[in-house]
């Protein structure tokens, strides 16, 4: 275990995430973050010559469809769910 945390670490740490530790829970958090910290070391040593970055593991794109209008214009068939209507809008209470 290369990476050994402090106790103000794991103090500041649970500080910003608002959680009150045990001195059990302390010690056990300690251990997990040296254990992340020597997995991170471990991938730092793989060899990346040739590697293009990726930002994700699939090929994805945008896959927009045409924004091309369906249904239509059926005013009349939504105004009868209305409340209230006038000139063929709804008619709601007024707000301020």
């Amino acid at each position: 275990m290369a990476n050994v945390i402090s106790d103000e670490t794991i103090e500041y740490v649970g500080i910003l995430a608002k959680l009150e530790l045990s001195e059990e829970e302390k010690e056990q958090a300690k251990k997990d973050m040296g254990k992340m910290l020597d997995y991170i070391d471990q991938l730092s040593e793989v060899d990346t010559e040739g590697v293009e970055p990726m930002s994700h593991v699939f090929d994805l794109n945008n896959c927009f469809r045409e924004d091309i209008v369906t249904n239509g214009d059926d005013r009349e068939a939504m105004l009868r769910n209305a409340p209230g209507q006038k000139d063929g809008m709804f008619v709601v209470p007024r707000t301020f």
